[in-house]
C-alpha cells in the first residue's frame, strides 16, 4: 500500500466544532512490525473525541495537527507487520486504535495486533465498531469494579446506571441484566421505553422531581452506581446507596477525584471511584465481541453516516443526547 492515497477526515487546531473537519487525501498508514492495517468498514464516535478537539486533554491528545479523529474500527486487514502472527488479509476485524494518533476517520488504519480481535460473520461492522471503548467502559465498571459475575451468579445486587440510553450506557444496562442484577436506569422521557426494552426494571426520567433524586421507584438502595454521565452531586447519591454502595464514576473531574480522596481518607464504607480505561490486551474485547455473535448484547445505533458526511455524525455527537451508538460507515 506504500504511496497509496486515501480518503479521511481531520482538524487542523483545537475547537471549531463540526466546522473544523476537513476532507483530505493523505496516504495510507504503513503497519508497525506488531501492528495490521485495517480498510475501515465503519467507525464510531465517542464523547471523548469531541472532547479531544475542545482541548480537555492538551497538549497530550492529539499529540500533533493536523489530526484524524476516532479510534473505535472495524473492518478487514490488507497487511500485517512481521511480528503479527493472530491475523492474515482478509480477516474481519474488530480493533480499539492508538489514542494519541487517532485515525479512524479514514479508509486506512493501523492496530496493535494485541488490540485486535477476530469478527465473525454473525457481527456487522457497524455492531462491532460500537463495542470498544463504549463496552470496555462498561465491562470494566460492572465486572472488573463491581464484581459482577456475567454468567447470573454472584450475590443479588441493585445497580443504577445514569444516562442509560447513551453510549456506554446501553450496554452497561444490558451487561448488567447478564448478572443477578436489579437495573434502574435514567434518561429523557423520550427514551424510557428504550432503556426499558434493553432490559431495565425501572427507569426514571432524569427531568422529573422523582428522577433528579435518582431514588428507586421500588425503594431499593443502590449497591453498584455506573455513572455515565456529569452534574450529579455526591450527596445525591449517597442518600441511596446502600451500607456499602459504590459510585463508579465514568467521567472524572476535579469534584469527584477530591470526593474519591475523601472518602478513602475518611475510611467510608460508601465509596466514589474514579474509572480511567486504559486497555491493554484483547481478553475482554473478544468477550464482548463472542457475546454479540451469541445475541447476548446487542449495539443499538442513534445514526449512521457515511464518511462524506462525517461531519454531521461529528454535530451529533456534540449534541449530547445520542441513544445508543453513531456510527459512520466507510
Amino acid at each position: 500500500m506504500s504511496g497509496k492515497l486515501m480518503r479521511a477526515v481531520q482538524y487542523d487546531s483545537y475547537g471549531g466544532g463540526a466546522d473544523g473537519l476537513k476532507h483530505v487525501e493523505v496516504p495510507v498508514p504503513t503497519p508497525n512490525n506488531d501492528e495490521v492495517l485495517i480498510k475501515l468498514e465503519a467507525t464510531s464516535l465517542n464523547p471523548l473525541d469531541v472532547r479531544f478537539q475542545k482541548g480537555v486533554a492538551r497538549p497530550f491528545v492529539p499529540r500533533k495537527f493536523p489530526f484524524i479523529p476516532c479510534i473505535d474500527v472495524a473492518g478487514e486487514v490488507v497487511e500485517v507487520g512481521s511480528n503479527v502472527v493472530k491475523f492474515k488479509a482478509g480477516d474481519k476485524v474488530v480493533a480499539l486504535l492508538n489514542t494519541i494518533i487517532g485515525g479512524g476517520l479514514a479508509e486506512y488504519a493501523v492496530a496493535k495486533e494485541s488490540l485486535t480481535v477476530q469478527r465473525p460473520e454473525e457481527v456487522s461492522a457497524a455492531e462491532g465498531a460500537g463495542l470498544p471503548i463504549a463496552a470496555l467502559t462498561a465491562h470494566k465498571a460492572l465486572v472488573d469494579i463491581a464484581g459482577i459475575k456475567l454468567d447470573g451468579s454472584g450475590p443479588r445486587m441493585n445497580i443504577l446506571v445514569t444516562a442509560a440510553s447513551g453510549g456506554v450506557g446501553h450496554y452497561a444496562v444490558q451487561l448488567a441484566k447478564l448478572g443477578n442484577t436489579h437495573v434502574t436506569g435514567t434518561c429523557g422521557a423520550r427514551n424510557i421505553e428504550f432503556v426499558k426494552s434493553l432490559g431495565a426494571d425501572e427507569v426514571l426520567d432524569y427531568k422529573t422531581p422523582q428522577g433528579a433524586t435518582l431514588k428507586s421507584p421500588s425503594g431499593k438502595k443502590y449497591d453498584v452506581v455506573v455513572h455515565c454521565t456529569r452534574d450529579i452531586a455526591w450527596s445525591t447519591f449517597e442518600i441511596n446507596l446502600s451500607d456499602t454502595g459504590k459510585v463508579i464514576d465514568l467521567t472524572p473531574g476535579p469534584i469527584s477525584m477530591c470526593t474519591y480522596v475523601w472518602k478513602k481518607l475518611t475510611f467510608s464504607k460508601k465509596q466514589l471511584l474514579p474509572l480511567i480505561l486504559i486497555p491493554k490486551e484483547d481478553k475482554e474485547l473478544k468477550l464482548l465481541v463472542k457475546l454479540v455473535k451469541e445475541g447476548k448484547l446487542k449495539t443499538m445505533f442513534d445514526s449512521k453516516h457515511p464518511l462524506s458526511k462525517a461531519q454531521d455524525a461529528w454535530a451529533k455527537s456534540l449534541d449530547g443526547h445520542a441513544t445508543g451508538k453513531i456510527i459512520v460507515e466507510i
